[in-house]
């Protein structure tokens, strides 16, 4: 595995790749820099999102868990930028309990890749799983000009 980090508004972000995708980004700095074609492709594109000047990513990623996981993240990847969703709106879809999809949201291991954070609750903002918890869910879906629902 290899990892590199990216300095962000959001925060300084960890982005790791096994076998050729990426399968990982954390909040916090990476000891290792490793440099990678797919690596540097990955900073590159989270640095864009950052700048405003990227709002799809087109990187190869795994979502390594459960098939549920993996269809969860797949819904969550199909919310366009600056829209939002809520997590009965994904469980409609997939046709479980709308708790299971937020127990899987929680467990997203690429989050804004996978952008759990334009999955909401019924009644609105709800918790996140990145560094910062709701405060920066709110400042990534300002960010998507997507916060005009919530605030």
């Amino acid at each position: 595995m290899q990892e590199a980090t990216v300095h962000t508004q959001f925060g300084s972000l960890t982005i790791r790749e096994e076998d050729e995708a990426i399968t990982q980004l954390r909040w916090g700095k990476s000891l290792r820099n490793d440099d990678t074609a797919l690596l540097k492709e990955a900073v590159r594109q989270v640095a864009e999102y950052d700048a405003g000047t990227r709002e799809q990513f087109d990187i190869p990623i795994r979502v390594q868990g459960s098939a549920f996981q993996r269809d969860v993240c797949d819904a969550i990847s199909a919310i366009a930028f600056g829209d939002t969703c809520t997590y009965g709106d994904i469980a409609k879809a997939l046709a479980v309990p709308a708790q299971a999809v937020g127990q899987a949201c929680g467990g997203n291991p690429i989050p804004i890749i996978i952008p759990c954070h334009r999955v909401m609750g019924a009644k609105g903002l709800t918790g996140f799983s990145g560094a910062g918890g709701v405060e920066t869910k709110v400042a990534l879906l300002r960010h998507e000009k997507a916060a005009g629902l919530l605030i």
